[in-house]
């Protein structure tokens, strides 16, 4: 199951880490260690059973203290899988960087040059852009999911205005942004704008940089960054300002722990951890019967199961193998 997905994620990989981390899963990395908590959980729900087999001793065979310690090892270790998901999530979707400010102050510009080919129309009449561009870029460290958006402005045009809320809702979900602006007074009021829409990490961004005088260099805040689509300039420190985020963010991408890279494998992670909480309520502070207790054990080992194909799990094959894009 795992496996297939990876396949899928391979396939669409378009960056470095993308690729290692689908190939560390095609590898089985991830469904063994998924193995292996399956595993200790079963084992506990044995020693459960053992208890109940043995009903004339007062604590069972097996002292309680043991199966807490052990069912709380096993929570831990959940828990930990549980946190690499936002960064899996991040490297398997990309990370989505909004480049956003005021019409005509060269976003699409700036998105082209990212991206190293003209894919958004770029002209000098404000509010060009009426939608939203997506491209995928590799920064070198993080996949991205870049972003040119609407200039944001107040407007009577209905398209424009359609535009403008479908920027804000690409603010609103996104991981960095890049506040664009040509002149410093507008900047600091860009920065205000974006940050009323999104709670990302704010990049200031100076565009059109070929076009300032060194005389007025200056007047810019040192916290901003130059670039120039035209000449090339500033667009590497701008990538590694993109990274530092990122990295603030989510840390390091680890290299030698398994990651949960979708919505399903956090979903499930998460389910398998409650269950494996409960139980712990219902052994240790309620003292319910082994029978009763041992029910959310078993509900953890079927969430584990679904992720790695032990049980009949057709309606979830079909919603990965619907992603595949046939004739890749």
């Amino acid at each position: 199951m795992l496996q297939a997905e990876a396949i899928g994620d391979l396939i669409d990989a378009s960056s470095h880490v993308m690729q290692r981390t689908a190939l560390g899963q095609l590898d089985g990395g991830l469904s063994r260690r998924l193995v292996s908590l399956r595993g200790e959980l079963i084992e506990l729900e044995a020693l459960l059973a053992y208890d109940v087999d043995f009903p004339e001793e007062d604590d069972g065979p097996i002292p309680r203290e043991r199966i807490a310690q052990s069912a709380a090892e096993i929570l831990k270790s959940l828990g930990l899988l549980l946190e690499t998901a936002p960064v899996g999530e991040v490297i398997r979707e990309g990370a989505v960087v909004v480049i956003a400010g005021p019409p005509n102050v060269g976003k699409s510009s700036l998105f082209n040059a990212l991206l190293g080919r003209s894919r958004a129309i770029v002209t000098e009449i404000p509010g060009t852009t009426r939608d939203a561009l997506e491209a995928v870029i590799d920064s070198g460290k993080w996949p991205l999911r870049l972003v040119d958006t609407a200039g944001l402005r107040e407007t009577e045009d209905r398209i424009e205005r359609l535009g403008i809320e479908v920027s804000e809702r690409y603010l609103a979900s996104a991981h960095v942004v890049l506040a664009c602006a040509e002149d410093p007074g507008s900047l600091g009021e860009t920065i205000t704008l974006v940050s009323s829409h999104s709670g990302a990490s704010i990049i200031p961004v100076r565009t059109k940089a070929d076009l300032v005088s060194e005389r007025d260099e200056h007047r810019f805040s040192r916290t901003s960054i130059s670039v120039s689509a035209e000449t090339g300039t500033g667009l590497q420190d701008l990538l590694g300002a993109i990274d530092d985020a990122l990295d603030s963010q989510h840390g390091e991408i680890p290299s030698d722990v398994p990651l949960l890279t979708r919505a399903r494998h956090r979903q499930a992670i998460h389910s398998a951890r409650s269950e494996v909480e409960q139980f712990l309520g219902a052994w240790c502070e309620e003292k319910l019967p082994a029978t009763v207790a041992s029910v959310h054990l078993r509900t953890a080992v079927c969430a584990l199961e679904e992720l790695i194909g032990a049980v009949d799990v057709e309606d979830v094959l079909d919603q990965v193998f619907s992603s595949f894009c046939v004739g890749k």
